[in-house]
């Protein structure tokens, strides 16, 4: 059986991380068919790798840049429908399954993650312009931007929170939903059709801790490789329990959804290690994971489904443990990688914009 379906019995929703013309003009329907997939993430470094070498832009391009626009808007006039067009690709997969499949990810500008003001009027203002109950909005989990998170959650808008890189993150963000949730509950809204991914990214923190057990040699270096997965495995261990404790059963009973953990950043970068490290083991119900075109075909053609998660996180938590005591801060590395995820976002933004004015 195909791996990417056996995936999705198991529980988890399998999304392709990239959006462009190209891919809507057929391939995005054959994976949906084929293959089961329930979703699409886009960020300003995809949709600046696409309009810069799509030709399906450019005479849109062109007319956009005879009109008095700024280059975001101009952006924006290209990208929303795309979503729109992806949204509608996944209509039915959205509709067969509740509310559970079929979501097409937008993200407000980089330039907006320090304020939350503005990052909360551009998620009214995109979500009204995409005008499909299948998109979601991408908000950073910066400390600004997670109140304007659970004012839009309270408005009904459904968002993906990105960047996030560590329990401490996670915790912020299932707090940031909660509260979303009950200031909508206390306006009489209804709840159970808003829904919302939390993006743990993954290679990078490998990528970084990695690194510095490198830097700390002997025995340490027998954890490389081990502190992103166990890092998700105990977010995910926590994030259940207290989804379906006490804690949140006014929510559950008011049809309220659980905010699933979505897996991001799943594109091996140490060619040392199993190019679906990041699939295989972290499957599990109520989870996503946003693959990359070479991720996806790779998991397709020898990925293994099972579920790794239930289950796992004493182990997990063990792991963090010894990663500690070898003198690795998860905290301070989960904060310099958002600064740095920040950094690379601004740059690709910077770099389609100026593409956008040329």
């Amino acid at each position: 059986m195909n791996p990417l379906l056996q995936a999705k019995s198991l529980g988890q929703r399998i999304w392709l991380d990239n959006l462009s013309r190209e891919l809507l003009a057929s391939p995005l329907q054959a994976l949906i068919r084929d293959d089961g997939l329930a979703g699409v993430t886009s960020n300003p470094a995809i949709f600046q790798k696409s309009i810069s070498s799509g030709s399906g832009y450019a005479d849109d391009l062109a007319q956009l840049k005879t009109q008095p626009l700024t280059a975001e808007q101009r952006f924006e006039a290209l990208a929303v429908p795309d979503v729109q067009a992806a949204c509608d690709l996944f209509a039915d997969s959205y509709r067969e399954s509740g509310g559970l499949d079929g979501y097409v990810s937008l993200e407000v500008s980089p330039r907006l993650a320090r304020d939350g003001d503005g990052t909360l009027a551009a998620a009214r203002r995109l979500w009204a312009a995409i005008a499909r109950r299948n998109a979601m909005i991408k908000i950073p989990a910066t400390a600004q931007s997670l109140p304007a998170f659970s004012a839009a959650i309270a408005d009904g808008i459904n968002v993906n929170v990105t960047l996030m890189f560590g329990q401490r993150d996670c915790d912020a963000v299932f707090d940031a939903y909660v509260h979303g949730l009950r200031q909508r509950l206390a306006g009489g809204g209804d709840l159970r059709h808003i829904r919302s991914v939390a993006s743990v990214f993954l290679s990078r923190v490998d990528t970084l801790v990695d690194r510095q057990l490198d830097a700390i040699g002997g025995a340490a270096l027998e954890l490389r490789g081990q502190a992103a997965i166990a890092m998700a495995r105990a977010a995910h261990a926590g994030w259940m329990l207290r989804w379906h404790s006490d804690e949140c059963a006014d929510l559950r009973a008011a049809g309220a959804n659980i905010q699933r953990l979505l897996w991001a950043s799943t594109g091996t970068k140490n060619a040392a290690y199993s190019d679906v490290l990041y699939v295989d083991s972290l499957i599990g119900p109520d989870t996503v994971n946003t693959l990359p075109d070479a991720t996806l075909a790779a998991f397709r053609h020898h990925g293994h489904a099972s579920d790794t998660l239930t289950g796992q996180g004493e182990a997990a938590r063990a792991t963090l443990a010894q990663l500690a005591a070898v003198g690795i801060d998860m905290d301070g590395v989960a904060g310099q990688l958002q600064q740095e995820g920040l950094a690379l976002f601004d740059e690709a933004f910077d770099k389609l914009l100026a593409l956008l004015n040329h």
